[in-house]
């Protein structure tokens, strides 16, 4: 099973509990908003064009609006059902390069939304040294913590270490996609 597989799964598990109207690690997104998201990435690629582009950015929010009046269990079901024929995710390889992070991250993004959350267990891992150079700060963490905090997110749980301006520095540059 992909990851892309397994966190489809996961994600959709935690939709049916959390309902629609939970908060999420997206500024301003809630979980309606965060599936809409998701299903105009992998339902309607021409409309997703604007999660990239910032001109067409309109036209992908018109797109996740046309969920509000679908049913939630349907909308969790037609993410479930996985990608439509149409969907370039519906290429095995697409689904499990494109979605694998996409689902975790986002996942992530629904489980951590309000207070309380904890991380999910973690495999056990080596350490790993992306760059070392003079000026190095260490973030030690399970994997998916540091991948969450590479895209971005505050609401995880990392151990920053270095020199104080070094830390500073890399607490000022803008970090996800």
């Amino acid at each position: 099973m992909s990851l892309a597989t397994a966190e489809r799964a996961a994600i959709c598990d935690t939709f049916d509990t959390l309902g629609p109207d939970r908060a999420t690690l997206c500024a301003g997104w809630n979980t309606a908003d965060l599936l809409a998201h998701l299903l105009v990435r992998e339902r309607q690629p021409a409309a997703a064009a604007g999660i990239v582009i910032g001109p067409l950015a309109g036209v992908t929010e018109h797109a996740m609006r046309g969920y509000a009046t679908t049913p939630w269990a349907d909308r969790v079901q037609l993410l479930r059902a996985g990608p439509p024929l149409w969907s370039p995710f519906r290429v095995p390889a697409f689904d499990r390069i494109g979605n694998g992070g996409e689902l975790f991250v986002h996942h992530e993004d629904a489980r951590r939304g309000e207070p309380g959350w904890a991380p999910r267990p973690p495999d056990a891992g080596e350490r790993v040294v992306a760059k070392q150079a003079d000026q190095s700060v260490t973030i030690t963490g399970e994997p998916g913590e540091l991948v969450l905090h590479g895209f971005g997110r505050d609401a995880v749980r990392v151990e920053i270490e270095g020199d104080p301006a070094d830390v500073a520095a890399l607490g000022s540059v803008s970090r996800g996609v």
